[in-house]
């Protein structure tokens, strides 16, 4: 990490975490899933980038997933109060959010969010529902 081979890089939970200095092809996006503490570091070495917060639906939501992919309560209950506490940072710089109920929308909120920035008129950072 001090040779600066890294974008962003963070602790969470005990475990590190980083993502490699893209280079990309002139012209496009790179689409970055981190946490809050990679999300800061982003926006402070490139103020225009675009940060988008993913939300589950609700708290219980959160849980069931996290079940579902094997987590023992333990973690989960880690997870679910770490996650409680990123969105409250998160809201506080994030230039979107988006609630992740049904993968199709999701995915086409984002899409949007990401055309929306690329011809220079970024939509409301979000609905009243949540949703971007």
């Amino acid at each position: 990490m001090a040779s600066g081979g890294f974008l962003e890089h963070a602790e969470f939970l005990g475990h590190c975490y980083g993502t490699p200095v893209p280079d990309p092809p002139a012209g496009r996006d790179v689409l970055l899933e981190i946490d809050v503490q990679g999300a800061r570091q982003i926006k402070a070495l490139l103020p225009d980038a675009v940060v988008v917060m993913l939300v589950p639906p609700s708290v219980e939501v959160q849980r069931e997933r996290l079940r579902g992919r094997g987590d023992d309560e333990a973690a989960v209950s880690r997870r679910v109060a770490r996650g409680a506490q990123e969105v409250e940072e998160l809201r506080s710089f994030c230039d979107h959010v988006v609630v992740n109920d049904e993968v199709d929308r999701a995915v086409a909120d984002l899409v949007a969010i990401l055309q929306s920035h690329r011809d220079g008129a970024p939509p409301a950072a979000a609905s009243p529902s949540g949703h971007a």
